[in-house]
């Protein structure tokens, strides 16, 4: 599929002497304005009364979301590396704020499936699309230092709803003056709709202003003083490079998928559900004693540690290695597990850093999995082989919000859970990190069979993406 000359990958070829370090606002542009998805949380019990639906019945929308994501970064990532990340941004946008604008319809006219439709479809498409836009080309600008790449690329996208949650609350109290973000307030449907209409416009500022500023190395550009050769002195860390049509043929994908989707599953059902949850953690009858404000502030608080985990953990694998820092993420995540459910509720900080050291992993397991991917397969087709595995977050995307919010509508009645009612989906949850821990275990080195030719470079990866194939 060709697009204009003014996005082509050929138009945003980096000079000789082009600073790489101002690729990484580019990213931030776009990841941050996507990452609202993690602020979706703060007006659900909003769209659960204006809907009269259930917490199910919502939940899907977050679900469609996501599962567009991993469809769409999936079916497109071939051809976002074939032409370039300013074609792959400005799509983003155009499908990200027209997922705002009909999702703002849905609300303003009653339509759930409206709201299904431009938040779930059009919104997940851009989310999918803009997810992995700038992953390969940070990766191509640091190849020294892969996970600190990927980091930088993906930490925007947690931290989008740190900015998200608070500035929706505050345009829900302008658009709505009866709520004040107490307990006990829920902002009105046109409330949330004028939100929605006004952050598609905020977003489409910032993610064109990534499109129009990110560049590309030229296929021969190194940094200096880096030695590709030494990169093979690390374990499971590859130079051959291996297509995305056979990557996935290979059992390392799978396993990486299923230790990626173990991941995912456990903390996506945290998110979705965080403001909500803290309040029936600390649920005295009808009455929490954690304000809707300080609810929303936790949500602020998860998104801080989602970031920094995607920063600081995924920089920290290029020193410990991917494999062993995924040991982290499942292995301890099953102890943080089965301290939130048996102790999470006798204090509040219990919960909170518990909750926000299990969402750094979350966040972490993301931003390095582009990482361990260029490590198994190399940089041939990282950015599509990466789409493909986004899979795993739509799966996940539906299983962990179906588990919590399942469960919890088996439990009782929004507004009078307690902690108790959460226990059984969070023992689901550490099942699935157990699960995740062993597929971890069995990765190994891809096999040569899988390899490309070492005539192979960028410039014919993109004009024949599907050589390897006819080989």
């Amino acid at each position: 599929m060709a697009v204009p000359s003014f996005l082509a990958r050929e138009r945003i070829v980096a000079r000789p002497g082009f600073n790489r370090w101002l690729i990484p606002p580019a990213a931030l542009a776009v990841h941050l304005c996507i990452g609202q998805a993690y602020a979706t949380s703060v007006y659900k019990s909003a769209l659960v009364e204006h809907f009269d639906a259930s917490l199910t019945a919502i939940g899907i929308i977050f679900s469609i979301a996501i599962v567009m994501l991993g469809v769409s970064a999936a079916l497109f990532g071939t051809w976002v590396d074939r032409n370039g990340p300013r074609a792959a941004m400005f799509t983003s946008a155009v499908f990200w704020v027209a997922g705002f604008l009909v999702g703002g319809l849905g609300i303003e006219t009653g339509q759930l499936w409206l709201l299904y439709f431009g938040y779930g479809v059009l919104g997940g498409v851009g989310l999918g699309i803009g997810y992995i836009s700038p992953v390969s080309t940070l990766i191509k600008w640091f190849p020294d230092r892969p996970g600190l790449a990927t980091g930088m690329a993906i930490m925007g996208f947690g931290g989008g709803a740190l900015i998200a949650s608070p500035l929706s609350r505050q345009l829900m109290n302008y658009y709505d003056p009866a709520y004040d973000g107490t307990a006990g307030t829920v902002p009105n449907g046109d409330a949330v709709a004028a939100l929605f209409f006004t952050l598609a416009a905020v977003y489409l500022v910032f993610m064109m202003f990534g499109a129009f500023i990110v560049r590309v190395p030229a296929d021969d550009w190194r940094p200096a003083g880096f030695d590709p050769s030494s990169v093979k002195q690390k374990a499971l860390v590859t130079t051959e490079s291996v297509s995305a049509r056979n990557a996935i043929r290979t059992p390392q994908f799978w396993l990486l998928w299923t230790v990626l989707f173990c991941n995912v599953t456990a903390g996506i059902g945290i998110l979705e559900q965080a403001a909500p949850m803290i309040q029936d953690f600390f649920r005295t009858g009808a009455t929490s004693t954690v304000a809707a404000t300080t609810a929303a502030g936790f949500v602020g608080v998860l998104s801080l540690f989602n970031m920094g985990g995607r920063f600081v953990w995924s920089t920290t694998s290029d020193f410990i290695g991917r494999k062993p820092i995924y040991m982290v993420y499942l292995g301890v995540g099953i102890i943080l597990y089965l301290i939130l459910a048996t102790l999470g509720s006798t204090a509040t900080w219990i919960f909170v850093l518990t909750a926000a050291i299990i969402i750094s992993f979350y966040g972490g397991g993301f931003s390095t999995a582009p990482a361990y991917l260029r490590d198994l397969f190399g940089t041939y087709q990282v950015g599509a082989i990466h789409g493909r595995l986004l899979t795993a977050w739509s799966a996940a995307g539906v299983a962990g919000p179906l588990i919590i919010n399942g469960v919890l509508d088996t439990q009782g009645t929004p507004g009078e859970l307690v902690a108790a009612n959460y226990r059984p989906a969070l023992f689901i949850m550490v099942g699935l990190l157990a699960v995740g821990f062993v597929a971890n275990l069995l990765i190994r080195p891809v096999a040569s069979k899988w390899h490309e030719p070492h005539a192979t470079t960028p410039a014919t990866a993109r004009a024949n993406p599907e050589r390897s194939a006819a080989r």
